[in-house]
């Protein structure tokens, strides 16, 4: 994990906001997986991107119905600049190219990433690397 400040200042993204028509009845394997004590989930997105504003809110839902904790999932807003690379909150650090981006982390480590271009709903995609 990078340590920074970064944590405390960086906002949060309305497309987090759990899509209330996501079944977790329908998905408790990856519901399950999620309530895995100790991950931390980092996300990174941008509230003008269409990627972000498709499979962001479907993701919120899973982690609502797993319980994480707030404290556990941290959102970085990002921007994009004109020759399309991105910026924000330890976009560097931590190499993000594509929105959104997922990092899940344990003890510090990072365990697991989805990138924008993934196959798989976010939720599902984590859910079969924890």
């Amino acid at each position: 994990m990078v340590e920074t400040d970064a944590d405390a200042d960086a906002g949060t993204l309305d497309t987090m906001q759990p899509n209330p028509a996501w079944s977790a009845d329908a998905r408790e394997d990856t519901v399950e997986a999620l309530t895995e004590d100790g991950l931390v989930f980092r996300v990174w997105g941008g509230d003008w991107c269409d990627d972000c504003r498709g499979q962001l809110p479907d993701f919120g839902a899973a982690l609502a119905a797993a319980d994480v904790p707030e404290a556990r999932v941290h959102h970085y807003p990002v921007e994009k600049e004109d020759d399309g690379s991105k910026t924000g909150p330890l976009v560097g650090e931590y190499e993000i190219e594509l929105i959104p981006t997922v990092v899940v982390e344990r003890d510090d480590e990072e365990i697991a990433r989805y990138v924008e271009d993934e196959q798989r709903p976010i939720a599902a995609y984590l859910a079969a690397r924890l």
